[in-house]
C-alpha cells in the first residue's frame, strides 16, 4: 500500500488538460476579502510556497478543533452549571479561525504572485477544506453545545451533513458543468464566526442563554441560519447553474445516472452513520459525539476528494468509496447484536483506520502530481527537467 498509487493514467491525462474556471459572485467577497487579500499576499515573501500557506491554514482549523476537544471534552462546557471555557480559548479560536480563512483567501494569490500555479494547488486547497468542514462546525458547537441551552448531538449531526451537503454541491456543480460555482456561505459563515468567537469571549456564554427575539432562542438562530443558507441560497443557486448548463447545452454529463453518480457514496454514508446512530445498542453518538462526528467527516472528504480529481481530469466519479465497505460491516454487526459488547472500541478504531487511509490516500496523490508536474509540492524550487515546466504549469 505504501507506493500504492490512486490517480490513474488517464486522471494523469487529465489534469494535464485542465483548465482552472470558477466564479465568484458574493458580494463580501468580491468588495470586501478579495481587496483584503490583495493587501495582505503582499507581506508574503515571494519565496513562500501556496500549497505552505495552505497547510498552514488547516493546521490551525486543526489545532482550534483539538483545542476546544481540551477544554470542552463532551459539549457540556457551556451549559448552565458547567465549567466554561476560559474567555481567553475563546479570544484564540477565533483570532486563528479567521487567519486561516485569510490563509485559505490568499494561497491562489500567492500562487498567480509566484507564478507557481498548477492544479496540484488546487485539489490540495479544495481536498484540504473538505476535512476542515467537520472540524469547523464541531468547534462552532461548543459556543452553544448540549443541555437545556444548547442543542443535542443529534441535532448537531444533522447540521453537519447539512454543511456537509453543502460543500459537495460545489464540486457536483464543477463535475457537471466544468465550472466551480463559489457558495456565499463560505464567507459569510467563517466571518461571522470568526466575530461569535471574540463576542463570546466579551459576554460570556451566558448571554447565549437569553432570548433573541420573544422565544426564539440564539441556538435556534444558529440551526436556522445553517439550514436556512443552505436551502435558501447553495441549493437554489446550485441548481440554477446545473439548469443553465443544460440549457446552455454544456453539461459534461448528459444521462441522470452519470450526473449523479457522486451523490451516491455520500447519500450511503449518511443512510450508514444514521442507521448506526439509530439503533446503536449503547446510544453511541451520546457517549462519543466528538469521535463519531470525526470519523463521518473523516470519511466524507476522503469521498469528496474523489470527486475532485474526477471533476479536474474530466474522468468518471467512483460509484462508490471503499470506506464505505468496513462501515457497513460495523453497522451491521453492531445493530444486530453480534458486536454490541465493543461498539465504542469499533467506533474509534474506524475512526483511525479512515484517518490513516485519508492521510495515505492524500499523501500518495500529492506524490503522484508532484511526480508528474515535475514539481516539489511545498516549495518553489523545480527540480532539474526536460519537462519544460513553465508549459505544463497550468493557471488557477
Amino acid at each position: 500500500m505504501a507506493g500504492y498509487e490512486y490517480v490513474s493514467p488517464e486522471q494523469l491525462a487529465g489534469f494535464d488538460k485542465y483548465k482552472y474556471s470558477a466564479v465568484d459572485t458574493n458580494p463580501l467577497s468580491l468588495y470586501i476579502m478579495h481587496p483584503f487579500w490583495n493587501t495582505i499576499v503582499k507581506v508574503f515573501p515571494t519565496w513562500l510556497a501556496p500549497n505552505l500557506i495552505t497547510f498552514s491554514g488547516f493546521l490551525l482549523v486543526v489545532f482550534n478543533f483539538l483545542l476546544m476537544a481540551y477544554f470542552d471534552p463532551d459539549f457540556y462546557a457551556s451549559a448552565p452549571g458547567h465549567k466554561h471555557v476560559p474567555d481567553w480559548v475563546w479570544i484564540v479560536v477565533g483570532i486563528l479561525n479567521f487567519i486561516a480563512y485569510t490563509l485559505d483567501g490568499v494561497d491562489g494569490k500567492q500562487a498567480r504572485r509566484t507564478n507557481s500555479s498548477t492544479p496540484l494547488g488546487e485539489l490540495f486547497d479544495h481536498g484540504l477544506d473538505s476535512w476542515s468542514c467537520v472540524y469547523f462546525v464541531v468547534t462552532v458547537y461548543s459556543i452553544f453545545g448540549r443541555g437545556s441551552t444548547g442543542v443535542s448531538v443529534f441535532v448537531l449531526y444533522l447540521l453537519l451533513w447539512v454543511v456537509l451537503f453543502s460543500f459537495i454541491l460545489s464540486h457536483w456543480e464543477k463535475y457537471n458543468t466544468g465550472i466551480l460555482f463559489l457558495p456565499w456561505g463560505y464567507d459569510i459563515s467563517q466571518v461571522t464566526i470568526s466575530f461569535v468567537y471574540i463576542v463570546t469571549a466579551v459576554v460570556g456564554v451566558e448571554a447565549w442563554y437569553e432570548p433573541f427575539l420573544f422565544n426564539f432562542l440564539y441556538r435556534d438562530l444558529f440551526t436556522t441560519m445553517i439550514i436556512g443558507c443552505a436551502l435558501c441560497v447553495t441549493l437554489p443557486m446550485s441548481l440554477l447553474n446545473f439548469f443553465r448548463s443544460y440549457k446552455n447545452n454544456t453539461l459534461k454529463h448528459n444521462s441522470v445516472y452519470e450526473a449523479m453518480v457522486p451523490f451516491f457514496s455520500p447519500c450511503l454514508l449518511f443512510i450508514l452513520s444514521t442507521a448506526w446512530i439509530l439503533w446503536s445498542p449503547s446510544d453511541i453518538l451520546e457517549i462519543h459525539p466528538r469521535v463519531f462526528y470525526f470519523m463521518v467527516g473523516t470519511a466524507f472528504a476522503n469521498i469528496t476528494c474523489q470527486l475532485i480529481v474526477c471533476q479536474m481530469s474530466s474522468t468518471r466519479c467512483p460509484t462508490l468509496n471503499w470506506l464505505l465497505v468496513p462501515l457497513f460491516l460495523v453497522v451491521l454487526a453492531v445493530n444486530s447484536g453480534i458486536a454490541s459488547s465493543i461498539e465504542n472500541g469499533l467506533l474509534y478504531t474506524l475512526a483511525a483506520a479512515f484517518t490513516v487511509a485519508h492521510v495515505h490516500y492524500g499523501v500518495r496523490v500529492v506524490k503522484q502530481l508532484s511526480n508528474h508536474f515535475q514539481i516539489y509540492p511545498f516549495s518553489l524550487k523545480k527540480p532539474n527537467s526536460d519537462l519544460g515546466m513553465e508549459e505544463k504549469n497550468i493557471g488557477l
